[in-house]
């Protein structure tokens, strides 16, 4: 009985060390989240913290209520996990790894508001303040699509090189003695207009899409950025229904 009470008192407080994420506002058809190890059906409403995973089966989708406003939708055959969250009340920043499959995040900021959300994949990260874009992950290759605002995009272990810098040398410390989160580039450059050809230039710093491009980025660095044709992906159902969510929310 003991040993009961304790296990449980175990599982209870760790809940409450765990920071939200937000909310599954809308799973459809077969979706899963992982928490302690173990993979569950979503429920509407369920609440997702620091290190769940969200996982969708084929025509099946979910939505996600970041904490604070904003959403990150899940394609069909995708898994997501949530990496780290840190929101305050004009500071709202999101760091999730999308491993395989597509997401749209929709997360404009409000007045006066940072809302920062960096989205990795297996080949880039695309890092935005307040915006909507669509990422999809490959193991080769993965490509950003900006529809609003803009993104700021980079290899992966540019990314995490300058966030393991970056982490190392912010003060003051959290509470719990580890530096507190920060998210975003050290700085923004501004994009190249067009790449000369596809795949002959190397990312090496943060690029910034703006709304109407695309950029898709190899596993060996190079990458091909253009304007994507809007009217062809209008006509992709997973783009149609994530517009009309956006209208109606």
């Amino acid at each position: 009985m003991f040993i009961r009470t304790l296990y449980t008192v175990f599982f209870i407080s760790s809940l409450f060390a765990q920071k939200p994420f937000g909310k599954i506002s809308l799973p459809l058809g077969r979706v899963q989240v992982q928490t302690s190890g173990d993979w569950s059906r979503a429920k509407p409403n369920q609440a997702v913290f620091e290190g769940n995973r969200i996982r969708t089966q084929a025509k099946s989708r979910c939505e996600v209520t970041l904490k604070g406003g904003g959403k990150v939708r899940i394609g069909e055959n995708a898994e997501l996990e949530l990496i780290e969250a840190d929101v305050k009340p004009m500071v709202k920043n999101f760091n999730a790894n999308l491993k395989k499959g597509s997401v749209w995040v929709s997360a404009k900021a409000a007045f006066g508001e940072k809302k920062n959300i960096a989205l990795r994949t297996p080949t880039a990260v695309a890092a935005i303040r307040g915006t909507v874009f669509k990422a999809k992950a490959g193991d080769d290759q993965s490509s950003v699509q900006v529809y609003d605002g803009s993104v700021d995009v980079n290899q992966v272990d540019k990314f995490m090189e300058e966030r393991r810098k970056r982490r190392k040398g912010l003060t003051p410390k959290g509470p719990d003695g580890q530096p507190k989160f920060k998210l975003g580039p050290v700085k923004e450059i501004a994009a190249p207009t067009q790449v000369s050809g596809p795949y002959e230039i190397t990312l090496e710093e943060w690029v910034t899409l703006a709304k109407g491009m695309q950029i898709n980025v190899r596993s060996d660095g190079k990458y091909h950025m253009f304007e994507f044709d809007q009217e062809k992906d209008e006509k992709d159902d997973f783009v149609k229904w994530n517009k009309e969510r956006d209208t109606d929310n």
